[in-house]
């Protein structure tokens, strides 16, 4: 069986209360060998660095989501570095721009955004963005910080061919989940087809964003064949194609060993 890596997930959600071990005792089963549990706020940091340490398989991400920069200040952002450092927290994130919910000001999203770009540059680790019905403010903030200078992946892409073709040639990678086994998201589905395969990383965004046949249930990073199932028809390639490139994808942009 061929490898699955998880690149984007929130096992620290209160979804997973009830069965979190028995879920991760199953994973190699189903081929998981890798998940990445990504913050979105100081206290998911915390949990984070909890699952992290006692996982051997789950690494993790330390990063403020847009909505939740409101509850940054210069003296707990140190939180946000001191957990960026340790060894197992492979990126920042996740972090971006979020003008759907609008739950923290848009200076506000902007300021904590560069500071946390900084702060991947300071440690020098990739970077997770979530943008959200903000493509052309997040483009151009990437490109003031530095552009191709980082190593980023644009989580659960929503946008164009276009804007997909403009990260693509900054060198980054996007995260492709449940979404695109949806019958309406044709224009996810055009950028899969336009986009090479090297540049895609597999994420569920677990619990949320389950893919089809089990949308509206509670996701989890088994459910990910389904997501490798609508690629390979895409690409035209074979499952096996899209599980051995996008755990090498992976491996590279984390910078973990690929065995």
């Amino acid at each position: 069986m061929k490898k699955i890596f998880d690149t984007h997930a929130h096992y620290d959600d209160e979804a997973f209360d009830a069965d979190r071990e028995e879920l991760f005792a199953s994973m190699r089963d189903q081929g998981v060998e890798r998940i990445v549990n990504v913050s979105a706020s100081l206290h998911e940091i915390e949990e984070t660095l909890k699952l992290i340490e006692r996982c051997p398989f789950i690494y993790g991400a330390a990063g403020v989501h847009p909505d939740d920069t409101k509850e940054l200040n210069e003296e707990n952002f140190e939180q946000v570095r001191r957990a960026a450092m340790h060894e197992k927290m492979v990126a920042v994130g996740e972090i971006g721009l979020d003008y759907y919910w609008d739950s923290s000001d848009r200076e506000t999203q902007k300021k904590w955004f560069l500071r946390q770009l900084e702060l991947a540059r300071e440690l020098d680790k990739p970077v997770i963005i979530h943008s959200r019905e903000a493509a052309q403010d997040t483009l151009e903030l990437i490109k003031a910080a530095g552009g191709p200078d980082f190593s980023m992946v644009i989580h659960c892409f929503s946008y164009s061919t276009e804007i997909a073709g403009e990260y693509l040639n900054m060198g980054y990678y996007l995260g492709i989940g449940g979404v695109v086994t949806y019958k309406n998201a044709r224009k996810l589905k055009e950028v899969v087809s336009f986009m090479p395969l090297d540049r895609i990383l597999l994420e569920t965004d677990a619990p949320y964003l389950t893919p089809v046949p089990f949308r509206g249930k509670r996701n989890s990073s088994d459910k990910i064949r389904f997501v490798v199932e609508e690629i390979a028809r895409l690409k035209d390639v074979s499952i096996d194609e899209v599980l051995e490139t996008t755990w090498d994808n992976a491996c590279r942009f984390y910078r973990l060993n690929e065995d």
